[in-house]
């Protein structure tokens, strides 16, 4: 997803190891795919929410108090209404979003998705500032300008 830096974006991969294992996934990933940097957190040091959308038809919400409440209780809001069906949105954390689709699965849960994390570390310094750092330390190769980039059509003419 992009960050607050034009041009830089930023990917979350979720995985269960120990810390040797992810320490070892990190530096292969610097050599293998092209990246500025890896950094590799814990679930105590980042502040994360998932993405829940659940559809249920309509009548159930309209004739059945109870679902209503359910939505309210859970935070749900709406994000479509149509006669047939209505998609609601929740965000938290697995359990909470799995806790919905089993108060659910009575009034006729038509479908359910998940998105993956989103997360952002809780550490005071921002992302910026982690990479400014870490281009101090390790700077860049310099970049060369190809004196010919722009002149394609006077060279390279048949």
């Amino acid at each position: 997803s992009p960050s607050e830096i034009e041009g830089i974006h930023r990917f979350n991969i979720v995985i269960t190891e120990s810390y040797e294992v992810v320490r070892k996934l990190a530096r292969q990933i610097e050599k293998q795919v092209e990246v500025l940097k890896v950094y590799f957190n814990t679930n105590d040091e980042i502040i994360w929410q998932e993405l829940a959308l659940y559809k249920v038809p309509t009548e159930e919400i309209t004739e059945k108090v109870t679902v209503e409440r359910l939505l309210r209780q859970f935070g749900a809001s709406a994000v479509v209404i149509r006669k047939d069906f209505t998609v609601f949105a929740v965000t938290g954390h697995k359990e909470e979003t799995d806790a919905l689709v089993k108060a659910l699965e009575p009034y006729e849960l038509i479908e359910f998705v998940r998105s993956a994390r989103v997360a952002i570390i809780k550490d005071s310094a921002s992302f910026h500032d982690k990479l400014k750092e870490f281009e101090a330390f390790e700077p860049g190769e310099e970049l060369i300008e190809n004196e010919f980039l722009e002149k394609g059509d006077k060279i390279f003419t048949m």
